[in-house]
């Protein structure tokens, strides 16, 4: 006869052992996030599924996808939730609002604000809602608050909120999550500004939020009211595509037959090793490049005509009927070293390579071993002379700026 598996103990194993590689991952940096995940039995809120996947450090587990097969719900990988939670420093009795709703992360921080506190989870799927609330009671959480309601709004009816945490990438920051916020109150949200997005870990001061930190990551998008959807300019087809956060430039359409022209190229004197970050050079490049967008190469498509640093998302600017970005080449003596530099077609490429050559000079001797840059978030009707210098993105409610110091 064959002995039933353990699951209580294989569960208990596997919870230890990913927080031991959060901790080496340094998602996990305090004993109190530590605790909380070792107390949330996390199979609850991904039943059905194989325990190795649900205690995986950097395993999502999708919970809802569209008629597309696009995932629109998903109980985040657990290194992005550490690292969050790490960001928000919720506090026993802290009042807590959680917007984008899988019931695990709400559980986390139920541990975490105790008895005294109150979570608030918010949804505007209700089949979400739905799923939330029965994987919480299962798990024995039900003092949660959960609510089905477009996130744009909040919970006007829970606050005031110490903290407020979006596990949904936004494009703005609606004025019901600075007005429900205490004043020092955190909002962390994963904020897009120019197709970037950074998880932003926002501090009230009045009418406006400035941030304390910011790490990159990826959510899915928010729905509803928040939505926002990017513009595209297709290149040679659908290989390649021009992605603009907040609008198309004027004389886009020029771009169409671009690539047809023959490539321009520049190099800088700046290295990068083969495992060596460099998120903050996009976030720079995308703060002093005038026409920044994106470009991303579909890979069934790809006939090497576009070479980017990232294929994915890689930095890029337009001018007119011209555009260049970002890319790499291989050091030949040095197969783990690769060198910054741009590439561009049209009539204005040499200029815009150099454009942007110049600026990976700027990035490597001002900021890339330095301080990192500052949001802030201030109401839409805010004058100029008000705003910090640096970038000015206006989105539909707020005015968001990133300053390099």
């Amino acid at each position: 006869m064959t002995a039933m598996p353990n699951l209580l103990g294989d569960s208990q194993q596997l919870r230890r052992t990913m927080v031991d590689q959060l901790r080496e991952l340094n998602a996990i940096r305090t004993d109190q996030v530590e605790q909380a995940f070792l107390a949330v039995l996390r199979e609850h809120f991904a039943p059905g599924e194989p325990l190795e996947k649900v205690y995986g450090a950097e395993t999502a587990v999708i919970t809802k996808r569209d008629e597309h097969g696009n995932a629109v719900s998903s109980v985040s990988a657990p290194r992005i939730q550490a690292f969050m939670l790490e960001q928000a420093q919720p506090r026993p009795g802290s009042r807590c609002l959680e917007i984008g709703s899988g019931g695990y992360n709400a559980a986390l921080l139920r541990e975490m604000v105790g008895p005294s506190g109150l979570v608030v989870t918010l949804d505007i799927d209700e089949d979400i809602t739905d799923r939330a609330r029965r994987c919480l009671e299962a798990a024995g959480y039900t003092d949660v608050k959960v609510v089905c309601r477009d996130g744009e709004f909040g919970a006007p009816e829970f606050a005031p909120f110490d903290l407020i945490i979006v596990t949904a990438g936004a494009w703005d920051i609606p004025p019901a999550w600075i007005d429900q916020l205490t004043d020092g109150g955190r909002l962390i949200v994963p904020i897009r500004v120019r197709g970037l997005t950074r998880s932003v870990v926002f501090e009230r001061h009045g009418d406006h939020l400035r941030s304390l930190s910011a790490e990159v990551c990826g959510f899915v998008k928010m729905q509803g009211a928040g939505a926002h959807e990017e513009s595209l300019v297709l290149l040679r087809g659908k290989e390649a595509a021009l992605r603009f956060d907040e609008q198309l430039p004027d004389g886009a359409e020029a771009l169409a037959g671009v690539l047809g022209q023959p490539p321009v190229e520049s190099w800088s004197e700046v290295t990068v090793g083969l495992a060596e970050p460099f998120d903050s050079l996009y976030l720079w490049l995308a703060t002093v490049l005038p026409g920044f967008c994106l470009v991303s190469v579909d890979p069934s498509l790809d006939s090497g005509v576009v070479t980017p640093a990232n294929k994915m998302a890689c930095p890029a600017m337009v001018d007119g009927g011209s555009f260049a970005y970002l890319t790499l080449c291989m050091i030949s003596d040095d197969p783990k070293m690769f060198v910054f530099g741009a590439k561009g077609h049209g009539l204005a490429a040499d200029t815009l390579v150099k454009q942007i050559v110049h600026e990976v000079t700027v990035w490597n001797q001002r900021h890339r071993n330095g301080p990192a840059p500052v949001f802030t978030a201030y109401p839409a009707s805010t004058p100029d002379d008000r705003l910090p210098d640096g970038l000015v993105v206006d989105k539909r409610h707020a005015r968001i700026t990133v300053s390099w110091p």
